[in-house]
């Protein structure tokens, strides 16, 4: 692990004179380059530099110790050192988990989708409940959203959304929430009082350049059509609505939010490219099963991730098996207690074969 650190910290020190050189800065394009990669290890040598200060003051302190006749000053030097001993352990801690692979997708946008699944009307409600929750997470984080695709239903439930969510490190977060919610609640329109269970499909993908994914445009059959809806801006008279059609694989895109039909062109295209590099990270996964076991769950669409217990006032997340009696205020968006137990357990699990 060490000489690993100090490979980091040398690099780090070469990258600092680099982006200082004339030539360098000239040159824009590697400028950037560098700086994104000392951007990238600067918490690392941050916490490195830290561990590496803490060591010396221990030494110093041993030294002291031992050197010293003054039994209080002795005395101080061995409380600074018990302090040190600790603050270096879960420093060296801290230094394994930096050093864990990165997904090469945590900085990017996210497109997340939320398809209302078993439950009728219910399933809709929930989807929308859905929708309404990470709206208001993103809006905790201060990450922008955009409507990509809204389809409603007329009591107010969605049979599909699709939405665009902008911000550092959203998919970092949002990548476990894909899965099957499941929903236990007397839905409005039981008069016997009953509990139904329904449930929605998330699904989170990272938004994907354009090199970033082999996408053929000639594979593609664009389709423009009236927008729809309950009124308002989703209905106008023009043929602003498109639908795409990715004729190799079968996946279909629509997008009628925006009244320009160019614009929904390039979120439809945005959604499009995202789906074939889920596609393609879904047969990788396939071929790699080893590297299946270390993730949470296995991200499968059909699996049930969590429970949202509305007579109980509970929400479970079956991966962890953690269980929060705050349901109300998740579902306005406080969703970190959960997200940070999943990272917890994921970097537990990756730390197993460090």
């Amino acid at each position: 692990m060490f000489d690993k650190l100090d490979f980091i910290l040398e690099k780090y020190d070469e990258l600092s004179l680099k982006v200082s050189d004339p030539e360098v800065i000239n040159d824009q394009p590697l400028w950037q380059k560098h700086i994104k990669e000392m951007g990238e290890m600067e918490p690392i040598v941050n916490k490195y530099k830290e561990y590496k200060k803490a060591k010396k003051e221990l030494a110093d302190a041993k030294e002291l110790i031992e050197m010293e006749s003054d039994e209080e000053l002795r005395d101080m030097a061995k409380a600074e050192a018990g302090q040190l001993e600790d603050a270096i352990e879960d420093m060296e801690a801290e230094l394994k988990v930096l050093l864990l692979p990165k997904d090469p997708n945590d900085e990017k946008n996210v497109i997340l989708e939320i398809r209302a699944g078993t439950g009728g009307d219910e399933a809709a409600l929930f989807g929308q409940d859905l929708l309404r929750m990470y709206m208001r997470y993103a809006e905790r984080h201060r990450w922008k959203t955009e409507a990509i695709e809204i389809n409603e239903t007329g009591i107010g439930g969605i049979k599909e959304a699709v939405i665009l969510i902008k911000g550092k490190g959203a998919y970092s977060r949002l990548k476990y929430e894909s899965g099957v919610h499941r929903v236990q609640r007397v839905p409005e329109t039981e008069s016997s009082g009953r509990i139904h269970t329904s449930a929605a499909t998330v699904a989170v993908l990272p938004e994907i350049d354009d090199v970033e994914v082999d996408l053929n445009v000639n594979d593609v059959r664009v389709d423009v059509y009236r927008a729809s809806g309950n009124g308002g801006q989703c209905v106008n008279t023009t043929d602003s609505a498109v639908r795409l059609t990715h004729e190799p694989t079968g996946l279909v895109v629509t997008c009628q939010d925006e009244k320009s039909q160019i614009k929904n062109k390039e979120k439809a295209f945005k959604v499009l490219r995202a789906r074939l590099y889920d596609l393609k990270l879904q047969q990788q996964n396939e071929e790699i099963s080893a590297e299946r076991k270390s993730q949470v769950g296995s991200g499968d669409r059909s699996e049930r991730i969590r429970t949202f217990n509305f007579p109980q006032g509970r929400v479970s997340d079956h991966r962890i098996g953690l269980t929060l009696y705050k349901l109300d205020g998740i579902l306005d968006g406080d969703l970190d207690d959960i997200i940070d137990g999943l990272i917890t357990h994921e970097q537990a699990e990756k730390m197993k074969n460090f």
